[in-house]
C-alpha cells in the first residue's frame, strides 16, 4: 500500500488587508443572517477562504469581529453619502436626494439592518467600544445636512427651526420601519410591502414628507 501524500496546505495572501477584508465580508453576510449569537467562526472562516486562526489573530475573538463589521457598515454607508456631493445640489433637493438614497441603500443592503437590529438586542454594547470612531463618521453627516439647512433657510427654500440630528433620524426611521418590518407589515396590512408598486408608493411618500417637513 502506498503512503498517502498529504496535501500541502492552502497558501494564502501575504496581504493582510486583503485578508481582512475577505473576513469582514463573510462575517458580514454570517452576522446579517444569524446574529452575533448564532453566528460560526468556522463558517465565516470557510467564507472567506481564511482560517479561525486568522480571524482570532486580527480581530481577536468573534465579538471583536462584530464590532469590526459593525463600524465597517457605519463607514460604508457615511462614505457612500459623502459621494452624493449634495453641497452642490438645491438645498430641498439635497435632501429629496438623501432621502432616495438612504431608501436605496437599506434596499440594496439589508445586511446593514440586519446588522443594527442585532445590535439593538444587545442594547449596543458593542457599537459603545467604537462609539468614538463611529460617532465622528455620523458628526460628518449632521454637519452636512446642518450645512444644507443653513442654504436652505437663507435661500427661503426651508423653514427655520429644523434640527439637523432630528431631520437625520426623521430620514433613517421612515426608511428604516418600513423595510425592517416587511415580513410582519405585509401580514398585518394585507399586501406585499416590498412589491414593486408598494416600494415604489413608499419612496414617494417618503419624500413627500421630508418636503412637507422643510416646507416654509
Amino acid at each position: 500500500m502506498k503512503p498517502k501524500i498529504a496535501k500541502p496546505a492552502k497558501k494564502y495572501p501575504r496581504d493582510s488587508a486583503a485578508t481582512k477584508a475577505r473576513i469582514l465580508d463573510a462575517a458580514r453576510t454570517e452576522f446579517a443572517k444569524s446574529g452575533l449569537r448564532g453566528a460560526r467562526t468556522a463558517s465565516i472562516a470557510t467564507r472567506s477562504d481564511a482560517n479561525k486562526r486568522m480571524i482570532y489573530e486580527y480581530f481577536g475573538n468573534k465579538e471583536g469581529l462584530f464590532e469590526a463589521v459593525l463600524e465597517d457598515a457605519w463607514r460604508d454607508i457615511r462614505e457612500a453619502e459623502q459621494r452624493l456631493h449634495l453641497a452642490d445640489l438645491e438645498p430641498v433637493e439635497a435632501m429629496r436626494t438623501l432621502t432616495r438614497f438612504t431608501w436605496d441603500y437599506y434596499v440594496k443592503n439589508p445586511f446593514f439592518i440586519a446588522l443594527v437590529n442585532s445590535e439593538n438586542l444587545h442594547r449596543a454594547v458593542h457599537l459603545k467600544k467604537i462609539k468614538d470612531r463611529v460617532g465622528e463618521m455620523q458628526s460628518h453627516m449632521i454637519d452636512m445636512i446642518a450645512a444644507i439647512l443653513t442654504r436652505g433657510v437663507a435661500s427661503g427654500a426651508i423653514r427655520q427651526g429644523i434640527g439637523p440630528t432630528q431631520l437625520a433620524i426623521t430620514i433613517a426611521g421612515i426608511n428604516y420601519y418600513y423595510l425592517s418590518n416587511r415580513h410582519t407589515g405585509s401580514v398585518v396590512y394585507g399586501y406585499d410591502l416590498m412589491s414593486a408598486e408598494a416600494r415604489a408608493k413608499r419612496l414617494a411618500f417618503n419624500i413627500e414628507t421630508i418636503d412637507r417637513l422643510l416646507r416654509p
